[in-house]
C-alpha cells in the first residue's frame, strides 16, 4: 500500500472512496445534463423551416454561416443546393425574401493560378456542398465544399471568424473574395477599399429590408491571418484586376444589378498549412466601429478560434441553464427537439446596442423583431419565463421606438419599419409583461399612452406602424370591407382579421389602464374589446367540395353601409389558396375564416355561447382540427390545441398537442411544419412539452401533462424553482388524463395557472390516468373569459 494510504484504515479509505466516486457521479451526470448536447441548429433547416443554423451567440449581432443558393433565407439550407459564401449577418425562421446575408466571402482556387480564370459571380463560383460533412453546434459551423476547401466558423458579439483549409499538394495560390451583395440582391450601392499589404477589406453598402420599407446601410471590415497577401485589387462581374484598390457601384441603367467587390490572393505552401483565417467585424454604423469591435473581440485570429467556441458555448449553458428536465424515458428526438426549441428562441431579436445609428438612449437596444404578429404568442412569453433580463430589454426597446419614431413596431428589422401583418401586436408583448409584473424599471405610462397612441390615433402610412381603419372602426365598430379612409393608407385588405385583432388589441389596452386606475379607459376600451361580434354572419355556412359541413355561423366581411360581403369561409387555408400580404390580399391574413373564428382570446366563453354551447364549440374545435383546415404551420392556429379547456375538457387539449408532436415537430431538418419565425415554432413546442401554455396578454397558463416525467425552470429574477411533475409518467402517452393536481401538496382543481408559478417557485403535481375525468371541467375552474 502506498504512503499516502498508510494508517487511513478501513474506517476512513471506504468514505473516501465512496466520495471520490460520488465526484465522480456528479461529473458523469453533469456531462449527462448538458444541455448543449441534445441541441441541434440543423433542424428546420429543410422544407422551410428557414432557421439561421450557423455560429451565433444569444441574440447575437454577428451570425457566420454558409450562403446556398436553395433554402436561403436563413442563409444555409440543408437542402443539397450551391454555396453562394459565407456572411455574417442573418436573420432565423423568416418567411419570404432572403434577409441580410451582406458582404458575403468566397474562397476558390482558380484555374491555371490565372486571375482572370477566377469565377466572381454568384452564378458562376457557387459549388456544392457535402452534405454529411455539415456539422453544426452552438458556437460553431463546419463544412466541406466539392471543390475541396472546408469552411468553419465561429463568432463574437459583432465580428465572425472563419477558417479555410485548401487541399494539400495544391500548387495554386487561393483567392478569397467579398462580394457587395447581400442575399437578397437588395443592393443600392456600395463601396470597397483593399489595403494593397495586408488585405484589409473595409466598406459598406446600403440594402433594402426582406420586408419592410425604407433602407439601411452596413458596414464590414475584413482582415486575414496566416499566409502572405501576394494580390489585391477589384472586380466587377467576371473581370477582376489588381488597380484600382477601391470601388463605388451603384444599381445602374434600369436599375441593373451590378455584381462587384474585392479579392485578396494569398501564398500557400503545398504541402504545408494551407489554412487562411478571416475575421470579419460588422456594424450597421460604421466601417471604423466594425474594425474596431472586430479587433477587441477577436485580438489574436489566429489563435482565438477555439476559445471564442469554448465562451460561445459557455454562455449558451449559461441562458438554458434555468431549465432542468427528468425525461423519465421520453423518445430523445422529443429531448432534442425541447433544447433545440429554446436554443433558436435566443437567436432573435438581436441585440444591437451601440449600433443604432438613429439614437443611443444608453440602453441596451435590441432589433429584429421579425415579425410580432408571429412572436408575440409564444416567443415573447418563452422569454419572459426563461430570460426575463433579455426581455424586458426588449420591452424597453420597442418603447424606445415609440419615443423617437411615434408609434410600436408590427415588425422591425435592420433599424427598418417592416409590414404590419394585423393588429397593433406590440401592444400584447407589453401588457403581456405587465400581468407578469416582469419590471418594476418599466415606464408603463409611457407604455399606456403608446398603446393609446395605437389605439387612436391613425398614421398617415399604417401599412408599416399603428392601425388603419379607425374612422371606422370608432364609429361602425368594426372594420369594414373596403372601407373608405382618406384618413390613412395600407393595403385596404384583412378586414376580419384586423377587426378580431383590433378587438384584442384593446382588450389589452384596457388590461393595462385598468392595472393604472384609469377606471373611464378600461371600460372604453373593454366595451371596445367585443368588436368582433359584429362580424358574425349567425346564418353563414361553409362548404367543402360542395359538401355542406354543417355549421351555422362564421365571420364573414361586412360593407360600411352594414351589408354583408363574402369570402369562402375556408378560403387562405391548406384546403384552398394561401392568402400572403402582398400577391393576393384577403380579408383574413395568412389563414382561413375557419382558423380566425377561434381568435378571441380574452372572450372565449362568449364565442362558446354564440356558436351554441360546449358540445357545439368542441364540435367546431374537432372539425377544425381533423379536417385539414388547421394550419400548425402558422401561428394563429397555436392557441386553438388548448381551447378546449374553455368548454371544460382539458383532456381533449392534451390529446390533441400529440397528434402534433412528434408528427409536426420532430428533431430532423425537416422537423418544423413552417418557418420557425425567430423561434415562434420552437416555443410552441416548448410549451406544449412543458404543459403550461399561455394566453399572451394574459396571466394565464392552460394545464397539461408535459410530455417529461418532471420539468423545472429556476427563475433568473427570483432564483426560485418551479416544477411541474407527473405522477404516473407513462413515456408511451396512454395516460394523458389528469385526474387531480395538487400545487404546493394542496387540491388544485382549476385548469390554468399564473405567472407566480414561475416566479414564487411553486411545484404543480399532475397525477394521470388513461381515462377522462372531471378535473378542470367546472364552470369555475374553466380560465377567465370576458362576457360582455
Amino acid at each position: 500500500m502506498s504512503r499516502l494510504c498508510t494508517g487511513l484504515g478501513t474506517s476512513r479509505l471506504l468514505p473516501l472512496l465512496f466520495f471520490r466516486c460520488f465526484l465522480l457521479l456528479l461529473l458523469i451526470s453533469k456531462v449527462k445534463c448538458d444541455p448543449l448536447v441534445h441541441v441541434d441548429p440543423l433542424i428546420g433547416s429543410r422544407n422551410g423551416g428557414n432557421v439561421f443554423a450557423g455560429a451565433t451567440l444569444p441574440y447575437g449581432l454577428a451570425k457566420a454561416v454558409a450562403d446556398v443558393d436553395g433554402q436561403n433565407t436563413g442563409g444555409f439550407g440543408l437542402d443539397g443546393s450551391n454555396v453562394t459564401g459565407f456572411s455574417s449577418l442573418h436573420d432565423s425562421g423568416t418567411g419570404g425574401n432572403p434577409s441580410l446575408g451582406n458582404f458575403p466571402l468566397f474562397p476558390q482556387l482558380c484555374d491555371g493560378d490565372d486571375l482572370s480564370s477566377c469565377r466572381f459571380r454568384i452564378g458562376d463560383r457557387k459549388v456544392r456542398y457535402r452534405e454529411s460533412s455539415v456539422k453544426a453546434e452552438p458556437g460553431r459551423f463546419y463544412i466541406e465544399l466539392e471543390n475541396g476547401v472546408a469552411a468553419e466558423m465561429t463568432s463574437s458579439e459583432h465580428a465572425a471568424l472563419y477558417r479555410f483549409t485548401f487541399r494539400p499538394g495544391e500548387a495554386r495560390q487561393p483567392v478569397i473574395l467579398l462580394d457587395l451583395t447581400d442575399l437578397w440582391k437588395s443592393r443600392q450601392n456600395a463601396s470597397i477599399t483593399v489595403d494593397e499589404h495586408s488585405g484589409r477589406m473595409v466598406g459598406n453598402g446600403t440594402f433594402l429590408p426582406s420586408f419592410g420599407a425604407g433602407s439601411y446601410a452596413s458596414y464590414f471590415c475584413v482582415d486575414f491571418f496566416g499566409p502572405r497577401v501576394v494580390d489585391t485589387g477589384v472586380w466587377v462581374n467576371n473581370r477582376a484586376g489588381s488597380e484600382p484598390k477601391q470601388i463605388h457601384v451603384t444599381r445602374g441603367f434600369n436599375l441593373f444589378y451590378l455584381e462587384a467587390g474585392g479579392f485578396a490572393k494569398f501564398a500557400l505552401d503545398r504541402d504545408g498549412d494551407r489554412t487562411v483565417t478571416a475575421r470579419v467585424g460588422m456594424s450597421f454604423k460604421s466601417a471604423e466601429q466594425a474594425c474596431s469591435s472586430a479587433e477587441r473581440e477577436i485580438p489574436d485570429a489566429l489563435n482565438d478560434f477555439d476559445r471564442l467556441v469554448s465562451t460561445a458555448r459557455n454562455i449558451w449553458r449559461e441562458k438554458l441553464d434555468p431549465i432542468r428536465i427528468k425525461s423519465g424515458g421520453a423518445a430523445k428526438d422529443i429531448v432534442r427537439s425541447f433544447w433545440s426549441g429554446v436554443y433558436r428562441n435566443m437567436i432573435s431579436p438581436q441585440n444591437y446596442t451601440g449600433e443604432n445609428p438613429h439614437w443611443d438612449t444608453g440602453r441596451p437596444y435590441f432589433d429584429s423583431f421579425y415579425c410580432i404578429w408571429d412572436s408575440f404568442r409564444v416567443q415573447h412569453p418563452l422569454l419572459t419565463i426563461v430570460d426575463p433580463r433579455a426581455q424586458v430589454q426588449m420591452v424597453q426597446s420597442l418603447l424606445d421606438m415609440y419615443s423617437h419614431e411615434g408609434w410600436l413596431p408590427d415588425c422591425h428589422m435592420s433599424m427598418c419599419n417592416g409590414w404590419t401583418q394585423g393588429g397593433s401586436n406590440a401592444d400584447v408583448v407589453l401588457v403581456d409583461a405587465y400581468v407578469k409584473n416582469l419590471s418594476t424599471t418599466i415606464d408603463w405610462e409611457l407604455a399606456l399612452e403608446a398603446i393609446t397612441v395605437d389605439a387612436e390615433e391613425e398614421p398617415l402610412e399604417w401599412s408599416y406602424h399603428g392601425r388603419g381603419g379607425l374612422q371606422s372602426w370608432r364609429t361602425l365598430h368594426y372594420v369594414p370591407y373596403l372601407d373608405f379612409d382618406p384618413i390613412g393608407f395600407g393595403t385596404n385588405s384583412r378586414s376580419v382579421s384586423r377587426t378580431l385583432e383590433y378587438s384584442y388589441n384593446d382588450f389589452c389596452l384596457a388590461t393595462l389602464a385598468d392595472g393604472l386606475g384609469r377606471g373611464q379607459e378600461f371600460s372604453k376600451y373593454m366595451a371596445r374589446s367585443m368588436n368582433w361580434k359584429n362580424l358574425w354572419k349567425e346564418d353563414q355556412i361553409s362548404v367543402i367540395n360542395g359538401t355542406d359541413t354543417g355549421f351555422r355561423g362564421f365571420f364573414q366581411p361586412k360593407y360600411m353601409n352594414g351589408t354583408w360581403g363574402f369570402q369562402d369561409p375556408i378560403a387562405c387555408s391548406s384546403l384552398a389558396t394561401f392568402c400572403s400580404l402582398t400577391t393576393n390580399p384577403s380579408e383574413t391574413f395568412e389563414a382561413s375564416i375557419w382558423q380566425y373564428m377561434f381568435f378571441v382570446p380574452h372572450a372565449i366563453s362568449s364565442l362558446i355561447s354564440l356558436v351554441g354551447g360546449d358540445d357545439a364549440f368542441i364540435s367546431r374545435l374537432d372539425f377544425f382540427q381533423a379536417s385539414g383546415l388547421a394550419d400548425i404551420s402558422n401561428e394563429p392556429v397555436f392557441l386553438t390545441v388548448f381551447l378546449y379547456h374553455y368548454a371544460g375538457r382539458p383532456s381533449l387539449s392534451a390529446k390533441r398537442i400529440h397528434t402534433y408532436i412528434p408528427n409536426s415537430f420532430n428533431a430532423t431538418p425537416g422537423g418544423l411544419p413552417g418557418n420557425d419565425d425567430s423561434g415562434a415554432m420552437g416555443a410552441f413546442l416548448f410549451f406544449s412539452i412543458l404543459g403550461l401554455f399561455p394566453v399572451a396578454g394574459q396571466n394565464v397558463y392552460l394545464i397539461t401533462p408535459p410530455f417529461f416525467e418532471e420539468i423545472s425552470i429556476k427563475s433568473p429574477l427570483t432564483g426560485k424553482t418551479a416544477t411541474v411533475r407527473n405522477l404516473g409518467f407513462d413515456p408511451s402517452y396512454k395516460k394523458l388524463h389528469i385526474q387531480k393536481a395538487t400545487l404546493n401538496g394542496k387540491k388544485w382543481t382549476r385548469s390554468w395557472i399564473g405567472h407566480e408559478f414561475f416566479t414564487h417557485g411553486w411545484t404543480l403535481e399532475l397525477e394521470l390516468g388513461a381515462h377522462e375525468s372531471d378535473w378542470g371541467s367546472k364552470p369555475q375552474d374553466r380560465p377567465p373569459s370576458w362576457r360582455a
